[in-house]
This record gives structure tokens, C-alpha cells and sequence, in this order.
């Protein structure tokens, strides 16, 4: 029996906060739905877990991401940062011959330091983050090439191991890449949920100015999270190298458009303030499984996965804008 409002009893409706989540959720049951009527194999649980074997660098790079748009930034340099590591690993490893126990801490913090240069000079000198960035995206591809201009293989015995193992679960299994994307999105989420600098990443992106009023240490934080997204970035190259066992400076071209993407259809604000990274992992789930379908139907051209990702960005953009509306009310 419904009450007077046309409610049933006991049910509560989601709060707003909780809204772009759920139709990302929501989207992505209804595109496997879909892709289980279509094709027969579709339904293997292996066909999903293949989706994070494929995508466990682009989870770490938008987890980073996810950091970044939460303050109201943009960091385009994230797709340079990966391919930059990618070479990175490939010659000190193939080239000058460094053993894998000292290649991983040092590309690592390579990418931590662009990170923070990068956030520095966003703060200090006032300088939008998308013109910082762009520049960054720049200096990074362009390193890639002063290392070498075409393709290094990586014969290492710990990165083919890696890129050869399996982490098995019964009849399914999936790479220790995926390991490393879930603890870093684990890692991530407890940070902004349960640290001090998860609810100034929140605040500064909610509001700047009543931030610093508030006595927030606004540039600690904003450079903070840069150095994050950098980190990140450096760690979904090593991911990537394991992927491809090579660098090259063409990898990763656009993968900083696929991690923006990722982010707002998981429901994180452009404009900062709002977002989850439970919902950044449903976004790379979403392309995942967009690839995945065009894949299995063998007639459409990779291209479309573009046209469906940018469908789904006006979409999730013109929802955040009628929630954002709502709100202001």
C-alpha cells in the first residue's frame, strides 16, 4: 500500500550525490544485458574480468585522474607521463642493463615529480591547470623521443613474468596488473573517504576560496594531488610496459581523454566537489565493455567505441548539469 506522497512504505529515494553512480551502474548492467542477448559468449564471467585484464592501466591512470578533477583540475599530461615511463623502463632496462628492483622506484618517482612540478606551478604562479598540463604533455612526449624514436622491447625476465602470470580463481583467472589497478582503487577510495586529505580534496574542489578561509592548506593539497596523478600515471606505464613488454613513444596516445572520460561518466563533477572512484571504476568498465561489444559483432570499426564514449559524455555532462541545477535550488 502506498502512502499519500505515492511512495511505498520503507523505500527512501537515493540522495542527488548518489544519482550519477547509479546510472553508470545502471548503464553498465543494461550494455551487458545487451551483450549477453547478443552473443552467446558474452555472458562468460571471463568476458569481464578480461575487460580489467585489459584496461588494469587505464584504472590506475583515471584513479590518479579521479584526484585531480575532484580539486576542479584537469591534468593532460597523464597519456605522455605513461609512454614516457613505458621508455623509460625499456632502456635502462634493455639499454643500460638496470636490474627491475631499481627501474620500478626510480620510473615511479619520475612521474611523482612531474606530478608535483606540475602542481607547483599551478599554485604558485596561478596558471590554469589545463594550459600546465597541455605543457606537460608535451615535455613528456617529447622526452619519449630523445630517448629513441622507434619501439624497445622489454626481454627482462621479472616484466615478461609479469606480463605471462595468471592470478587464478578457479576456472577464471585474471593478471597481477588487475591486483595492483584494485589495491591502488582501494588505496584511493579509503583515502578520500577516511584521511584529511580526502576531505580537503573534497573542499577545495567544493569551494576554493571558503577552503583557504577556512584555513585548509589549499596548496599542500592541490600539489598533493598532482604528485598522485603523477604517481599514477608512472604506475599505469609500468602496467602498460607489462602489457606490451615495450616502450614506445607513441603509447598511450589519447589515453588522457579516455581517463577524463572514465572519470565523468563515473559520475565525478567536472567542476570539482562531487565523485567516488567506485564510480571511476564503472566508467572504465563502461569503455571496457563498449570495446568488448564492438569486438564481438566483428563489423563495426574501432572508431565507433569513440562515437558511443562521446554519446555517453554529453549524456552524463547534461545529467550533472540538471543535478547541479537542482541542487542550486
Amino acid at each position: 500500500m502506498t502512502s499519500l506522497t505515492g511512495r511505498w512504505p520503507g523505500l527512501r529515494r537515493p540522495q542527488r550525490k548518489y544519482i550519477p553512480v547509479l546510472a553508470t551502474l545502471s548503464l553498465l548492467a543494461v550494455m551487458y544485458g545487451v551483450g549477453a542477448v547478443r552473443y552467446e559468449a558474452f555472458s562468460d564471467g571471463q568476458v569481464i574480468l578480461n575487460v580489467f585484464v585489459d584496461n588494469a592501466f587505464l584504472l590506475v591512470v583515471a584513479a590518479g585522474m579521479t584526484f585531480v578533477i575532484l580539486t576542479g583540475g584537469i591534468d593532460l599530461s597523464v597519456g605522455s607521463v605513461v609512454a614516457l615511463t613505458t621508455m623509460l623502463s625499456a632502456s635502462l632496462l634493455q639499454e643500460q642493463g638496470w636490474p627491475p628492483y631499481a627501474v620500478l622506484p626510480f620510473v615511479l618517482f619520475v612521474g611523482a615529480l612531474l606530478g608535483f612540478a606540475m602542481g607547483c606551478i599551478i599554485h604558485y604562479f596561478e596558471i590554469q591547470p589545463f594550459i600546465v598540463t597541455l605543457a606537460g604533455m608535451f615535455l613528456a612526449r617529447g622526452l619519449c623521443y630523445t630517448i629513441s624514436t622507434s619501439s624497445i622491447p622489454i626481454t627482462d625476465p621479472f616484466w615478461t613474468s609479469m606480463a605471462q602470470s595468471k592470478v587464478r580463481f578457479g576456472e577464471y583467472f585474471v593478471s597481477p596488473s588487475v591486483i595492483v589497478a584494485l589495491v591502488v582503487v582501494i588505496v584511493g577510495a579509503y583515502v578520500l573517504s577516511h584521511t584529511r586529505l580526502g576531505r580537503n580534496t573534497y573542499a577545495i574542489g567544493g569551494n576554493p576560496a571558503s577552503a583557504l578561509l577556512m584555513g585548509l592548506p589549499v596548496a599542500r593539497t592541490q600539489i598533493t594531488v598532482y604528485a598522485i596523478s603523477g604517481f599514477c600515471s608512472a604506475l599505469g606505464g609500468v602496467l602498460l610496459s607489462f602489457y606490451m613488454l615495450s616502450g614506445y613513444g607513441l603509447h598511450a596516445v589519447g589515453m588522457e581523454l579516455d581517463a577524463i572520460a572514465a572519470v565523468v561518466i563515473g559520475g565525478t563533477l567536472l567542476t570539482g566537489g562531487s565523485g567516488y572512484l567506485v564510480g571511476t571504476v564503472l566508467g572504465v568498465l563502461v569503455l571496457g565493455v563498449i570495446q568488448t561489444i564492438i569486438t564481438f559483432d566483428g563489423t563495426l570499426s574501432s572508431w565507433w567505441t569513440k562515437i558511443v564514449i562521446g554519446a555517453l559524455l554529453f549524456v552524463f555532462i547534461l545529467l550533472q548539469r540538471v543535478i547541479g541545477a537542482r541542487k542550486a535550488r
